[in-house]
């Protein structure tokens, strides 16, 4: 049986991303965002709110440094035209993290 899945756009803000970050296991799988997200993020072509879209953009910029660092995998599974999940899938921690996960969000700051 297949789960379904909702194709609206939905949109997990950047400490949320960073607080699973931070408890996730090797393995582990987040499901950030729903939607398209070259769409989601652009003034002209999205159907968020211009909160809601800024907000995707800082939490897809952390999923990338993240991923940048060693931290996690980011994946997209297609669901039909304009429709994906996009995941980030936690990995073993490395022995000398150059940054520690805190430190992306003040980054972002």
């Amino acid at each position: 049986m297949t789960a379904l899945v909702s194709l609206e756009p939905t949109v997990l803000d950047e400490i949320g991303f960073l607080g699973w970050l931070g408890q996730a296991r090797p393995g582990e799988v987040l499901t950030y965002h729903h939607g398209f997200l070259a769409l989601d993020v652009g003034p002209a072509t999205s159907r968020l709110s211009p909160h809601a879209r800024d907000r995707l953009g800082l939490t897809a910029r952390c999923a990338w440094r993240a991923a940048e660092r060693g931290l996690v995998h980011l994946l997209q599974r297609r669901h039909g035209p304009d429709a994906f999940s996009y995941l980030a899938i936690a990995r073993a921690r490395p022995e000398t993290l150059a940054m520690p996960v805190t430190e992306l969000l003040m980054e972002a700051a």
